[in-house]
C-alpha cells in the first residue's frame, strides 16, 4: 500500500466538526434510508401484506399462486437487466420506475375479489413483475450502498423494517374489517381500495431520494453508485459476477430462504379462518420486524470478530429455520387427512398458528444475512449493483418456481413443505463454504479492516 500522510487527531477531529456542521439532514443516510423504507411500505410492503393475508386475501390460493408466479418469471429478466438501466436513468430513476407497477396488481385482486374479474390479475401481475424487478434490485443496491459501513446492519434492518410494517398494518386494518369471521372466505374488498391508494403513492415519495453525490455520510466518504459501460458490457459483467464462486456457493441458499414465501402464505389460507389469517399477518409482521433488527444490532458490533459476528448469525438462522420445518411438515402432513379450518378460539389453534409467525420471522432473517453476505463479497460499487440486481433476480427465480408449484394443489397443501425442508438441508454445506471465510484473515478479523468495506 503507498505512504500515507500523517495525520494528527486534531486534524481528524477538525474535518469531523466540519462535516457535522456542514450535513445536511435530508442528505444523510438515515433520511435517504427512511424514505427507501416507505417506498419499501408502498410497493412490495403492501404487496406482501396481501400476501400474508393469504393468497392474496382470495378464498383459494391457485390463480394468486399462478400470478405471482408470472411476476417473480419477469422479475428474473428486469432483475438481470438493472445495472444496464441504471446506466441511463440513475439508481434514483430505477427506485421511481420500480414503484409504477405495483399498484395495478392491487387492482386486479380488487376487481377479482369484488366482481370475480380474473385477467386483470393476470395483467397486474405482469406490470408487476416488470417493475417490481427493477425496484428490487435498485432498492437492494442503495440499502447496502448508501449507509456508512459500520452502521449498515442496523440501517438495513431499519429500511427493511419498513417492508414489515406494509403487513402489519394491512393485518390491523383487515382485522378491524373481518374480525367477526371466524370461517374460511376471502377479505373484504375495501382492504384493496385502501393499498391502492398508498401504492400509487410510492413514485412520488421515491423522488425524494438524494442520488448517490449528494448523500453526506459523517465520516465524509462518498456514495458511488455510477455504472459506466455499456448495456451489453453490462450484462456480460453481470453475467460473470452471477459466475463467481462464492455467489454460486449461495444460490441453494437463497432458495431455500425465500421459497419459503409461498409456502407459509398457501399455508395460511387453506388452514385458517378469515379473521385468523388477518391476525397471523399482523403478528408475524410484528415479530420479523424484532428479529431482523436484533439480527441488524448483532452484525454492527464491531468489538466482536466479524468471524464470531457471521458464524454466530448463520448458525442461529439455519438451526431455528431446520427447527420450523420440522414443525411445518408435521402440521401440513396432519392436515392433509384431517382437512381443519382453524379459528382463534378452536382447540389447537396455537399449535398450527405458531409456526406460521416463526417461518415469517425466519424468512426476515434470511433476508437481512443475504445482505450482509453481499455486501461482503461485493469488491466495488459497480459489483454491489450487479450482486444486488443478481440477488434480487436469483430470489425471484426461486419465487416464480415455489408459486408456480403451490398453483398445483396437492403441492401447496403438502409438497412445498416437504420440498423446502429437503432445500434447507442441501444449502447448509456449500453456504458454510462462503461464511466460513468472513474475517478469516487479511486484517478483517474484527471487522476493523482500514480499508472500507462494503458491509
Amino acid at each position: 500500500m503507498a505512504d500515507q500522510p500523517d495525520i494528527s487527531s486534531s486534524d481528524l477531529e477538525g474535518t469531523s466538526r466540519q462535516n457535522l456542521k456542514t450535513i445536511k439532514w435530508y442528505r444523510t443516510p438515515f433520511f435517504n434510508a427512511t424514505i427507501l423504507g416507505i417506498c419499501s411500505f408502498a410497493a412490495p410492503g403492501l404487496w406482501g401484506a396481501m400476501n400474508s393475508l393469504g393468497a392474496g386475501g382470495a378464498q383459494r390460493p391457485y390463480l394468486v399462486n399462478t400470478a405471482n408466479a408470472l411476476t417473480f418469471c419477469l422479475m428474473i429478466i428486469s432483475c438481470w437487466l438493472t445495472s444496464s438501466i441504471v446506466k441511463y436513468i440513475g439508481i434514483k430513476g430505477a427506485l421511481i420506475a420500480g414503484t409504477i407497477g405495483f399498484a395495478p396488481y392491487s387492482a386486479g385482486l380488487y376487481l377479482n375479489n369484488r366482481y370475480g374479474v380474473e385477467w386483470l390479475v393476470l395483467f397486474g401481475a405482469a406490470c408487476c413483475g416488470v417493475s417490481a424487478g427493477i425496484f428490487w434490485a435498485a432498492e437492494a443496491a442503495i440499502g447496502i450502498a448508501y449507509p456508512e459501513p459500520r452502521n449498515r446492519g442496523r440501517l438495513v434492518a431499519y429500511w427493511l423494517t419498513w417492508t414489515r410494517l406494509g403487513q402489519i398494518m394491512g393485518g390491523a386494518i383487515n382485522l378491524g374489517l373481518n374480525a367477526d369471521r371466524n370461517e374460511a372466505g376471502s377479505v373484504s374488498w375495501r382492504v384493496y381500495l385502501i393499498f391502492i391508494a398508498l401504492q400509487a403513492c410510492g413514485p412520488f415519495v421515491a423522488f425524494l431520494l438524494s442520488s448517490p453525490a449528494k448523500v453526506q455520510r459523517r465520516d465524509g466518504t462518498p456514495v458511488e453508485l455510477t455504472i459506466f459501460d455499456s448495456p451489453w458490457q453490462e450484462i456480460k459483467a453481470t453475467t460473470r459476477t452471477f459466475l463467481k464462486k462464492e455467489f454460486l456457493l449461495i444460490i441453494l441458499w437463497i432458495g431455500q430462504g425465500v421459497y419459503s414465501e409461498a409456502i407459509f402464505f398457501t399455508y395460511i389460507a387453506l388452514w385458517f379462518s378469515v379473521r385468523a389469517r388477518a391476525l397471523g399477518s399482523f403478528i408475524s409482521g410484528i415479530v420479523a420486524v424484532i428479529a431482523g433488527n436484533l439480527l441488524g444490532v448483532w452484525l454492527d458490533q464491531n468489538q466482536i470478530a466479524l468471524k464470531i459476528r457471521s458464524r454466530v448469525a448463520f448458525a442461529v438462522i439455519m438451526i431455528t429455520q431446520g427447527a420450523w420445518w420440522l414443525w411445518l411438515t408435521v402440521n401440513v402432513t396432519e392436515f392433509y387427512s384431517t382437512q381443519p379450518v382453524y379459528d382463534w378460539a378452536d382447540p389447537g389453534f396455537g399449535r398450527a398458528f405458531g409456526v406460521f409467525v416463526f417461518l415469517v420471522a425466519g424468512f426476515q432473517l434470511n433476508y437481512n444475512f443475504a445482505f450482509f453476505i453481499i455486501g461482503r463479497i461485493s469488491k466495488s460499487p459497480q459489483e454491489t449493483i450487479r450482486l444486488a440486481a443478481l440477488l434480487r433476480g436469483t430470489e425471484s427465480a426461486w419465487q416464480a418456481l415455489s408459486y408456480g408449484l403451490n398453483a398445483i394443489p396437492i403441492i401447496a397443501a403438502v409438497g412445498g413443505p416437504y420440498i423446502n425442508f429437503g432445500l434447507w438441508g442441501v444449502s447448509l454445506l456449500p453456504a458454510w463454504l462462503v461464511i466460513r471465510t468472513f474475517g478469516a484473515g487479511n486484517g478483517d478479523n474484527h471487522g476493523l479492516s482500514s480499508e472500507p468495506v462494503l458491509y
